[in-house]
């Protein structure tokens, strides 16, 4: 395997001052977090702050025979939700926000159940909600086990879907409940983001449900509840993991589809900075080349580059790093799957130029790769055996060398008995900016309109891309 491109050095160009930053503080308090867990084992406690989906150590703390702790910094905590990491690898959370100087209480073995927070509202409310959701979890799973068990027209089975349904509902009031009091709390802001929206009733004339509509506005809702102005929730789990839900799984993994879900969430972010630059980072390098094993996934990359990291809003990068990427981007665009595939023309074992455009079949197979490269020399006999069996149907291949010697070259070609076309151009200037190599070796097709159909292929995946596009003829 030969790496054409520093994939290390654009994730580090992406994330610039993305993750080290910290969210713009409020003016908190000097914190004086004293807590007792009765029943604790001595040792050392840590305090593990979130930033998306990143976490770091912010404190650690003593816990003494009594199993009391105090956190005691210089310097307030950042906003945002903590997880106390206690000596017997038990967690707690703790909700931090202005108010940095309170107490809580609990046992271990009981450390939600038993929780007392005394000067904390934000830790008040959580705890309040943590021992709801404990029975509510408890008592609705029993609902559901029962309701499964039941033949769905008896009156019993009615009586318990009843009965599921006002645990669905006294959840919902005990929530809003606490929203309509304090609307502002960080508890509040947290656990709105996280709900989920309600699914819509839509029918077809037909009088059947409209699934495809429902979908669409699930997704459409899916952010309804978060305040983008709230930078607090940057630092809890809740923005990655929607990002996570929304971007990979209600979203179609086809470079459109997620073009279209990324323009539709970042564009509503435009004026809230932090969370722009969040979202559009953890986009553009979750399908950055080799990170993902979307067949284009360089068409997200690409769409994220161009539209979002440009010179004007890439505020957390400087000009020297966005050059780099747009440049990069750039590249990458030339060869993305639906494009008119550009042409190449180098010498071959001959001396003679051939070039893509000379050939006749009515489909390509451009294979770019290292004769040294130990996937290419595993994945070659295979696409000798496939271009064998497909030559005659309509199949050629256009192999290009990379990064090699003369005489490597050559031999490689003997001993693979690689009989179709072969170019190399030790400059390199005759693929330059035409077909996006990451790492070799490369499939790419292309149809009889010479566009660009797949790529990133393994050779067994090649038949059903030709098949596919045949279908479409």
């Amino acid at each position: 395997m030969a790496r054409y491109i520093p994939v290390l050095l654009i994730a580090l160009l992406l994330t610039g001052k993305a993750w080290a930053g910290q969210p713009r503080q409020q003016q908190a308090e000097r914190p004086a977090i004293d807590i007792q867990i009765t029943g604790m084992q001595p040792g050392l406690a840590y305090l593990i702050g979130t930033f998306a989906d990143q976490q770091f150590r912010a404190d650690s703390a003593q816990v003494d025979r009594e199993g009391r702790m105090l956190f005691q910094p210089a310097a307030p905590y950042a906003a945002g939700l903590y997880y106390l990491w206690l000596p017997d690898r038990k967690t707690l959370q703790i909700l931090l926000d202005e108010d940095q100087t309170f107490t809580l209480k609990t046992r271990a073995g009981e450390l939600a159940a038993a929780m007392e927070a005394e000067g904390s509202l934000e830790n008040e409310l959580l705890y309040r909600n943590l021992k709801f959701e404990e029975q509510y979890s408890a008592a609705a799973t029993e609902a559901s086990s029962r309701l499964q068990q039941l033949p769905p027209d008896s009156p019993r089975y009615q009586e318990a879907k009843v009965a599921l349904d006002e645990l669905v509902e006294r959840r919902k009031a005990h929530l809003e409940e606490i929203f309509s009091r304090y609307p502002s709390a960080l508890f509040t802001q947290y656990k709105k983001a996280g709900q989920n929206p309600e699914v819509r009733e839509i029918f077809n004339k037909d009088g059947t449900l409209d699934t495809a509509l429902q979908v669409y506005f699930y997704r459409t809702d899916f952010w309804e509840n978060v305040d983008f102005s709230d930078e607090r929730l940057l630092h809890t789990p809740v923005i990655a993991n929607k990002l996570q839900r929304y971007i990979k799984t209600l979203t179609v993994q086809h470079p459109d589809s997620i073009n279209a879900a990324a323009k539709f969430l970042v564009d509503q972010v435009l004026g809230y900075p932090e969370y722009y630059k969040f979202f559009v980072n953890w986009i553009a390098l979750q399908y950055q080349p080799t990170k993902s094993s979307l067949m284009d996934s360089e068409a997200v990359f690409v769409f994220m580059v161009e539209n979002y990291i440009t010179q004007e809003r890439a505020f957390w990068s400087d000009s020297l790093q966005t050059w780099a990427l747009q440049k990069r981007a750039g590249e990458m665009a030339a060869s993305l799957v639906g494009k008119q595939a550009p042409d190449v023309k180098a010498k071959g074992p001959d001396g003679q130029y051939h070039s893509i455009y000379e050939i006749e079949a009515p489909y390509i197979i451009v294979f770019m790769y290292n004769p040294t490269c130990d996937h290419c020399i595993e994945e070659t006999p295979k696409l000798v055996r496939f271009y064998r069996e497909w030559q005659s149907q309509g199949v050629e291949v256009f192999a290009i060398a990379l990064d090699t010697e003369d005489a490597e070259w050559k031999d490689f070609i003997a001993r693979n008995g690689m009989d179709w076309v072969n170019v190399f151009d030790p400059t390199n200037r005759s693929i330059y900016g035409k077909y996006w190599v990451d790492i070799t070796p490369e499939l790419y097709v292309l149809n009889p309109e010479r566009k660009i159909i797949g790529k990133n292929l393994k050779v067994h995946q090649i038949e059903a891309v030709i098949q596919r596009d045949k279908g479409r003829q």
